[in-house]
């Protein structure tokens, strides 16, 4: 497909608004996206995007009730089985974007056996930031570069990204970011992969959102211009 992006980052916002407009309980909400989050991956794979990532959990998600939090973690224990299952049969890696250090201690190993069983995989790449936060990500990039006590002169961009979480990914930056809800800011999502990206703030929430509403923000992304300072 002319001009198609190769990495698209999508910051699937709007599941609480969701549930409560609907007069569903919260948890239906995370329950419809993690549903929708399976559904844009496939489309997307069947476009031919080559990487696709999906903010799952940010870093200040940690502040929500505990029930809550409890809740998104059996969740994302069953996406990643759902998706390993697939990312076996159709050559995907999977790529956790964020700490592990936090995550308990079954969604942990979860997530370190989908990236062990698929990391040979080059077709299709899909990267889930779990615990992840876009100044912490760089904080942990530095405090890495202070353990090898490289000499930051030679600190140029090919060499910092190899210390971001994106370093295995083959397009590190997205070409585009969608972000859902109608919201109109970024988060500071990956702070650094984003400087030169595409952003479409998509007015639906993420569980309406769907594989049209995908093809949409791609015939847009089309449209644009993209001079990178040029």
């Amino acid at each position: 497909m002319y001009n198609l992006p190769k990495h698209i980052a999508i910051i699937p916002d709007g599941n609480r608004r969701w549930a409560r407009e609907k007069g569903f309980i919260t948890f239906e909400g995370h329950r419809k996206g993690l549903e929708k989050a399976i559904e844009i991956s496939r489309k997307a794979r069947s476009l031919g995007i080559k990487v696709l990532t999906f903010w799952a959990f940010s870093s200040e998600n940690w502040k929500r009730k505990k029930e809550e939090i409890s809740y998104l973690m059996d969740l994302y224990l069953k996406m990643i089985d759902i998706n390993l299952n697939e990312a076996l049969k159709e050559e995907v890696r999977i790529v956790h974007l964020g700490r592990k250090d936090r995550i308990g201690d079954n969604l942990r190993k979860k997530i370190e056996e989908a990236e062990e069983k698929t990391k040979n995989f080059t077709k299709y790449f899909l990267a889930v930031a779990l615990d992840y936060s876009g100044r912490d990500e760089v904080i942990r990039m530095m405090k890495k570069v202070r353990e090898i006590d490289l000499d930051l002169d030679m600190l140029k961009e090919d060499e910092f990204n190899k210390f971001l979480d994106t370093k295995d990914i083959p397009y590190p930056y997205p070409d585009l970011v969608i972000r859902t809800s109608g919201e109109i800011r970024t988060s500071g999502f990956m702070i650094w992969q984003t400087a030169y990206s595409e952003w479409i703030f998509y007015p639906k929430y993420f569980p309406d959102f769907n594989s049209f509403d995908l093809e949409n923000c791609i015939e847009e992304y089309k449209k644009r211009q993209r001079r990178f300072g040029v």
